[in-house]
């Protein structure tokens, strides 16, 4: 039994389809690049914080393990979104959350137990420490490896299991 060949007309299909979903990735690829240009690579620069319960933080405390460092906003609808999924991270991986330009410590720390998030959150009232991040916009996040390298950078919407497997990367690094 011989096998069916493809029409030519077929094989012109099937190399149109082919070239238009390459266009669309690198579409896809030149945006994502674009709306990362601002955010850091490289090493991540070290800051002194407090978190929401007064506790001092610095991201030299989660060197020697992957961590997320994720910025996002009370007022962001998909922040919102990822909330959840940020907080089933934050059980397995250390997380290190900033809320930016979302109010003081006390207004964070009553919209964090009125949804019942528990991750660690820094409040970053005037953004500045978002700048030295590079972040213009939220939701970004930012996967560092055991060093603190950036070794992923994310702005705008990521699924919860993208983001671990990031996590699981740059642990292998």
């Amino acid at each position: 039994m011989s096998k069916p060949e493809l029409s030519p007309a077929k094989g012109r299909r099937w190399r149109r389809l082919a070239i238009e979903l390459l266009i669309v990735l690198l579409i896809f690829l030149a945006l994502k690049a674009w709306l990362q240009r601002d955010m850091i690579s490289g090493e991540a620069p070290d800051f002194q914080a407090r978190l929401l319960d007064g506790t001092p933080v610095s991201l030299a405390d989660y060197q020697g393990a992957p961590v997320l460092v994720h910025f996002w906003a009370t007022w962001c609808g998909i922040c919102r979104l990822e909330q959840g999924s940020i907080e089933s991270i934050s059980r397995s991986w250390p997380v290190l959350t900033v809320a930016m330009q979302s109010g003081d410590a006390d207004t964070l720390a009553a919209y964090m137990a009125e949804h019942g998030y528990t991750q660690a959150v820094i409040a970053d009232e005037d953004g500045a420490l978002a700048a030295r991040f590079g972040v213009g916009a939220v939701p970004a996040s930012f996967v560092l490896d055991a060093e603190g390298n950036v070794r992923f950078r994310e702005r705008g919407f990521t699924t919860g299991w993208g983001l671990r497997a990031r996590l699981w990367v740059a642990r292998l690094l």
